[in-house]
């Protein structure tokens, strides 16, 4: 298996990214002991347009490691969308929409050509995980978690991926549980990539 990470973390000084950092030290860890091969990418550093293309179609999954940033993922992980998805739009990612003038009746989004491969959303959260999932909490209305990130999942289905379980760290910054949370993500990741076959 060929295993791309993208660390999406973008520094701010309430957040310096050390779980995130420490989570895909793990992915990496777990994968390459499991004899695959693991390239990564971080937001907080340069990154080459067609590099990055080329790292998307090398994977067999793609996992994301996403702080969540006002309900959604980091600013610099949205330009690199911006840029790396929408260069890959000609046929390397997806063909366009899927549709074209002679053919407008085709579904919209259906142009991907990464159907053999999957992705993974990870998570680490201020929010409690209480806070998912019942009608009665304030903010979420009983919404889920991949309800929230329903847009990031869209981007992947866009490209005809398949999502794997998402893991989520829960309230990392009020009340922290964060060995608990590494040895989690171990399990998950396990479980989910099959790296104890």
């Amino acid at each position: 298996m060929n295993l791309f990470i993208i660390n999406t973390h973008h520094y701010y000084p309430f957040s310096e990214g050390k779980l995130n950092a420490a989570l895909v030290d793990i992915a990496r860890e777990e994968a390459e002991s499991a004899g695959h091969q693991v390239q990564i990418t971080t937001m907080q550093d340069s990154y080459d347009v067609e590099a990055e293309i080329a790292k998307h179609e090398w994977a067999d999954v793609v996992l994301l490691q996403i702080p969540v940033n006002w309900m959604g993922v980091p600013w610099s992980f949205k330009k690199y969308m911006d840029e790396v998805y929408t260069a890959g739009m000609s046929g390397r990612l997806c063909d366009g929409d899927g549709r074209h003038r002679d053919q407008p009746e085709k579904q919209y989004g259906s142009g991907g050509v990464l159907g053999d491969k999957r992705y993974m959303l990870s998570l680490t959260f201020n929010a409690p995980q209480a806070a998912f999932g019942d009608p009665a909490q304030f903010l979420f209305q009983g919404r889920s978690v991949d309800d929230l990130f329903f847009p990031t999942h869209m981007n992947f289905r866009f490209f005809d991926m398949k999502a794997l379980e998402t893991f989520v760290c829960y309230d990392v910054m009020k009340n922290p549980d964060t060995e608990n949370d590494k040895l989690r993500f171990r399990h998950h990741l396990r479980e989910q990539l099959g790296l104890n076959a």
